[in-house]
């Protein structure tokens, strides 16, 4: 199978190799150069940077069904590589002037740690950036990075701060038990100065406001941030689901179960999980496709997206990792022990998902409450990720 939209196009090879290479990359704790040359030839790291900075431009909801595929290669390499794409989306959201600056170097590969854990102090002309961040996805390999920080002084605002990785030093944390080949290392920033054109205010970002809004005609510049991003990582977790659902399907033919001496899928109680697992991924599927389409249509039709359709898109975001999650583990859990040995493509898809997981864009329970209480009325906290 190959996916193609616009000049993009994601191959068997592209996915096979990026299964092959699983092991090295999490070795590694990076993406393999091979990868990120890949990735490049595909065009796919150009896919939401503008036109005018020799970019594709391709409708936002382009990015989701190509990182979907690619975790059917490797759930890390999906997520890094998607990340990548959509930073260069998040890269368009900025003024004219910093988006020449930043796409004059390609591949264009720019981290974006969002926690605002650093500090801006205002300066003529800019901020005197501080701060340490977690989580910068893809930091060994990056070019720029953004950054999320809190405004000094007497109206306290958050920013997002874009700048060049050399304003930058890594700190090699990542040592994890999944998500490995990410390189999400932490990154730390000692009083860099930041132009303010390089900068833009965080509620801005989440209400589809920016100057890359009102300065691209693509509606898809101006889709809301946290829907943007929610749905974005929730498809390396759908893609890995859907490959962990064809390997125990083949798997059911070939494995013998020991101590009976037949095969698993002569067990109807085997064959039951599998029918499971294609109907409710066939329901994520389903709910992606009405969620994208809701956003799409308020944005065709000139309009904002209001705060309840983005607390319900980072709902379903949530939703499809919940129950992608669940249906690994369902498969993991019928599929014996010799599914756990370290080169077993099923024991690092289920380590990874339950890394992914942990992002809080997907806390369940708190979004839950939050679209509930949209729901009826109530007013949410200024501070909620929506």
């Amino acid at each position: 199978m190959t996916t193609t939209s616009g000049s993009v196009t994601i191959t068997d090879e592209f996915v096979t190799a990026l299964a092959d290479r699983a092991q090295q990359a999490e070795e590694l704790r990076k993406l393999p150069a091979d990868t990120i040359r890949d990735a490049t030839d595909s065009g796919l790291l150009d896919l939401l940077i503008p036109r005018r900075f020799g970019g594709l431009e391709a409708p936002y909801p382009e990015i989701l069904d190509h990182v979907r595929r690619l975790a059917h290669g490797c759930t890390s390499s999906a997520w890094t590589l998607g990340f990548y794409t959509l930073h260069g989306w998040i890269t368009a959201l900025f003024d004219e002037q910093a988006q020449q600056e930043a796409f004059a170097v390609r591949p264009y590969l720019a981290p974006a740690p969002l926690a605002p854990t650093g500090t801006a102090e205002p300066r003529d002309g800019g901020f005197t950036l501080s701060g340490r961040w977690s989580w910068a996805t893809g930091i060994m390999q990056a070019n720029w990075v953004m950054v999320g920080a809190i405004v000094t002084g007497d109206k306290p605002d958050a920013i997002l701060a874009l700048l060049p990785v050399s304003d930058a030093r890594v700190e090699d944390v990542w040592h994890t038990d999944g998500m490995r080949a990410t390189g999400s290392n932490d990154v730390v920033v000692e009083n860099a100065f930041v132009p303010s054109h390089r900068t833009i205010r965080v509620r801005d970002l989440y209400a589809g406001r920016t100057p890359g809004a009102a300065l691209h005609d693509n509606p898809s510049y101006r889709w809301p941030m946290v829907p943007a991003l929610a749905l974005l990582a929730a498809m390396p977790a759908l893609g890995t689901a859907e490959r962990v659902t064809d390997l125990y399907a083949t798997r059911l033919s070939e494995r013998v179960l020991a101590y009976q001496m037949v095969k698993q899928k002569d067990k109807p109680a085997a064959r039951i999980r599998l029918g499971d697992a294609r109907i409710r991924l066939r329901a994520l599927r389903a709910l992606l496709d009405g969620t994208v389409a809701t956003i799409e249509g308020t944005l065709a039709a000139g309009e904002t997206v209001d705060l309840r359709t983005r607390a319900q898109a980072r709902l379903a975001a949530a939703r499809i990792v919940h129950e992608s999650k669940a249906v690994i583990g369902s498969l993991l859990e019928a599929s014996g022990a010799s599914v756990h040995f370290l080169d077993h493509p099923m024991q690092r898809a289920r380590r990874d998902v339950d890394v992914l997981s942990g992002h809080v864009v997907f806390d369940h329970d708190e979004i839950r409450e939050i679209t509930g209480s949209l729901e009826i009325g109530m007013e949410i906290s200024p501070f909620a990720m929506v």
